[in-house]
């Protein structure tokens, strides 16, 4: 009996010392090559500190239609949800890890620039990497103001990282090869053995 209790309390310090994988953690991508201009977006992955279902997801914001109309002022914009193929064609770049407070922040700007909010897209000065911006300074980054680099989605995000050392996952990866490495998403208070549901994701 008392081998077994000394067995059930190492199995219970043992547990005790996994790291729970909870918080949402942010990955900023770049995406330069294919049959559309260069892009950025951002991921959201992991479970809020506070609990809740697990979150895989990712926005960018690009213009409903391709058309001369973007040289000379505001178009519609919408969200734009990377599909897998996509993501693999791309480059992660940077990653950190949210508060519950800063993840709110987030999706509030996802709000904020969907059909419900306003879709506004400008070439110049409301674009993919603006909105890449904005996720970067509610994630609490510095340095992300840099003018020069505003249609320049990979640039943008290599020089953000750069400000930021010590505060960002340097990634630097192809999406295919980064996308490998990702586990699933396990809830803290699942118990061992127990399988795990993961939404779909958005095509």
């Amino acid at each position: 009996m008392r081998v077994f209790a000394r067995i059930l309390l190492s199995l219970t310090l043992f547990l005790a010392a996994i790291p729970a994988q909870a918080a949402v953690t942010i990955t900023f991508w770049s995406h330069e090559l294919g049959n559309s201009f260069p892009h950025a977006f951002f991921t959201l992955r992991g479970i809020p500190d506070r609990g809740g279902a697990p979150v895989d997801a990712n926005y960018g914001f690009t213009p409903v239609s391709i058309s001369p109309a973007m040289l000379f002022g505001n178009v519609k914009g919408r969200l734009d949800i990377a599909k897998p193929g996509y993501m693999r064609g791309s480059d992660a770049q940077f990653s950190l890890v949210l508060s519950d407070a800063q993840y709110d922040s987030i999706l509030a700007l996802v709000e904020e620039w969907s059909e419900r909010g306003d879709p506004t897209y400008n070439l110049n000065t409301r674009n993919c990497v603006t909105f890449a911006r904005e996720a970067a300074r509610r994630a609490g980054l510095s340095g992300v103001d840099q003018p020069k680099l505003m249609k320049k989605p990979r640039s943008f995000l290599q020089a953000v990282a750069a400000a930021n050392v010590g505060r960002v996952v340097i990634v630097k990866q192809h999406g295919k090869a980064y996308m490998a490495t990702l586990a699933p998403i396990t809830p803290p208070s699942v118990s061992l053995g127990t399988a795990v549901t993961q939404p779909a994701r958005a095509q």
